[in-house]
């Protein structure tokens, strides 16, 4: 028995450091999982005033034009054909903190909120569709292996392998990030993901799974690492400048959105487990479905009000879409919240720009920042005599999924074709083309050329030769002829700014 073991803030040693508790390796997130709400809720305030993640970014306003008709699968008002609805769109990098250039290697956030007639309803994803982690017990540590060292305020090559190598599963993620998708040319010029596995339900109360797709219209592009040095040194506002701009001069992006629809049994024994954050549903088994357009046409009129203050967040569903057993996505779902009453403030639903459209009836009251109040004579809380609202579950319309086990720390149950290693090694060699491939060896010689400890160095090799036994070969002999120095590899050592 160890004695250098993990406790909470009080002392108390904790029973896992990977795994949530669960009910069964498949059920939902318990609340009462103290360490896991400890963890993710003094997480969201270890800094103040700016987002703990996804600090840098800009957005702007929108529309979303339902252009296709999947009210097969979802009642949701907001998908229905032929449908209107006003957005804001938030782009936004991980870790670099408020100052740091647009242009670091990074995936970037898309978050989208749309005023629907139901209520607010928010996807918050990033570029890419995947994720490095699949539980959200270990997001805190991601971060922390990201950002900056206690003591000298640097960011360390060693911190991030080392974690990287140690969690296996982030090998796709990764995969995506030494690519070429790292450093996209513009927000204009990428696309966006739900990322997770959300649940949708229609008018007749069947259930599906779907993962959200958003390709933008203007086409991919994607910039290289020394140009993307280069304009990081010249302008640290590029992507938020290039936005603005580009709406002003009438230049308006978009993005086709589309959905992958699995059948609700199909989930029970498909190949990879559809509710894993780290890995993606073929195309082939799973065609994209037409749904709409988003469209960005107005700028902010003012940047702090409307942008700093926007909060986004994956538990603002409405009526047709619920969430999944997506572990990570269970825990986001208070996190986000959690993290906006403590950024922005209690009442932060009341800004207008996070205010919905559809009417609020609720009984929540007081709090720093309210400024909204009902009449003195209206009931304040539930059940009441005095006419105030009531629940209405036909309206809610909530999804549901089956769990029924015991109260476990486990990872969730793997399908025949799970792997952390496989759909990264699947990405290597089946879409990158030669020059991205050379691109990508490139780019990992350079990041782990930063790693100063031999044996994080090592596991670096050995986690690339498990995504790819060639890939693993040559960047070791790029690594061991010496052509990289610890100055020459300090632009990588921030990869995940």
């Amino acid at each position: 028995m160890s004695e250098n073991y993990t406790t909470s803030q009080t002392g108390s040693p904790v029973a896992s450091d990977a795994h949530s508790l669960t009910t069964g390796p498949d059920g939902v997130t318990a609340l009462h999982d103290r360490y896991l709400v400890e963890k993710l809720a003094q997480f969201n305030r270890e800094r103040i005033p700016e987002r703990i993640v996804h600090a840098k970014g800009g957005g702007a306003f929108g529309t979303f034009v339902v252009t296709g008709d999947v009210s097969a699968y979802t009642k949701a008002a907001v998908f229905q054909p032929g449908t209107e609805t006003q957005t804001l769109q938030r782009f936004s990098s991980v870790a670099g903190e408020q100052g740091s250039p647009d242009t670091w290697r990074d995936v970037r956030g898309f978050s989208v909120k749309f005023y629907t007639t139901e209520g607010n309803y928010d996807i918050v994803g990033n570029n890419t569709p995947v994720f490095f982690v699949r539980d959200a017990i270990k997001f805190p540590d991601f971060i922390h292996s990201q950002k900056r060292l206690p003591g000298s305020g640097l960011r360390d090559a060693d911190m991030q392998w080392d974690f990287w190598t140690l969690s296996p599963e982030s090998a796709h993620q990764v995969t995506y990030l030494m690519g070429d998708r790292g450093i996209p040319r513009s927000w204009r010029h990428m696309p966006g993901y739900g990322s997770h596995t959300y649940q949708w339900i229609n008018a007749a109360g069947e259930r599906f799974w779907v993962k959200y797709h958003f390709a933008a219209q203007q086409g991919y592009e994607s910039i290289q690492g020394a140009e993307a040095e280069a304009i990081a040194g010249a302008d640290a506002d590029y992507y938020r400048r290039d936005l603005y701009e580009a709406i002003e001069r009438g230049e308006l992006p978009s993005w086709k959105v589309s959905v992958q629809v699995m059948p609700y049994e199909d989930a029970k024994d498909y190949r990879f487990n559809p509710f894993d954050l780290t890995k993606v549903w073929p195309h082939g088994d799973y065609p994209l479905i037409e749904v709409g357009v988003h469209t960005l046409d107005t700028n902010p009129e003012n940047f702090f009000a409307q942008i700093e203050q926007a909060a986004f967040s994956p538990a603002n569903t409405v009526p047709g879409i619920d969430i999944s057993p997506d572990k990570m996505l269970m825990a986001r779902v208070f996190s986000y919240p959690d993290a906006q009453r403590y950024r922005v403030g209690t009442n932060y639903n009341e800004i207008p720009v996070n205010a919905p459209i559809a009417p609020v009836h609720s009984y929540t009251q007081d709090g720093a920042g309210r400024h909204g109040f009902k009449p003195a004579t209206s009931p304040v809380y539930a059940p009441n005599s005095k006419g105030g609202p009531v629940a209405d579950p036909a309206r809610a319309g909530e999804g549901s999924w089956e769990s029924d086990g015991a109260l476990v720390r486990a990872a969730a149950t793997l399908h025949a074709e799970d792997s952390d290693f496989g759909q990264a090694g699947a990405l290597y060699r089946d879409v990158f083309d030669l020059a991205a491939k050379e691109r990508f060896l490139e780019t990992l010689t350079g990041a782990i050329g930063g790693v100063q400890s031999p044996e994080i160095r090592e596991r670096a090799i050995q986690y690339w030769t498990n995504v790819d036994a060639d890939l693993g070969q040559a960047l070791r002999a790029a690594l061991e002829s010496g052509v990289e120095t610890p100055d020459e590899a300090a632009e990588y050592v921030g990869v995940t700014e």
